[in-house]
């Protein structure tokens, strides 16, 4: 399975910026992709969670600003980022699990599958 996150720049706050994750290899029937977030010296970050049983969750930092979406395939996952500010400032990853997740979907442990990461730079 290979991850590849495309999208990051850099851009003002209050601008928006739109993240692809084109996934390959991925055969898993019952699954979710997610994305990370990661700045030097801290954890990474859950941002959100697509699972294709239908459920779509957000962290609360990026709630009604973010929106994350997959193709009809499932081979592609976006999230489109909105009313950025500079604590948005981070390397955004892409993450996919090998089956459905019932329960842990905030924690890194519980994705296998990982892109190289995207940076997002906000600035003031």
């Amino acid at each position: 399975v290979q991850l590849v996150e495309s999208g990051g720049g850099s851009v003002q706050s209050g601008g928006s910026l739109s993240l692809t994750c084109a996934a390959s290899g991925y055969t898993a029937s019952s699954r979710c992709m997610a994305w990370f977030r990661q700045v030097p010296g801290k954890e990474r970050e859950w941002v959100a969670v697509l699972c294709n049983d239908g459920r779509t969750r957000y962290s609360d930092s990026v709630k009604d600003r973010f929106t994350t979406s997959q193709d009809n395939a499932g081979n592609t996952l976006y999230l489109q980022m909105s009313s950025l500010n500079t604590e948005d400032t981070a390397t955004y990853y892409c993450a996919a699990s090998r089956s459905l997740l019932l329960e842990g979907i905030t924690s890194p442990t519980a994705y296998l599958y990982w892109g190289q990461g995207t940076r997002v730079t906000v600035s003031a």
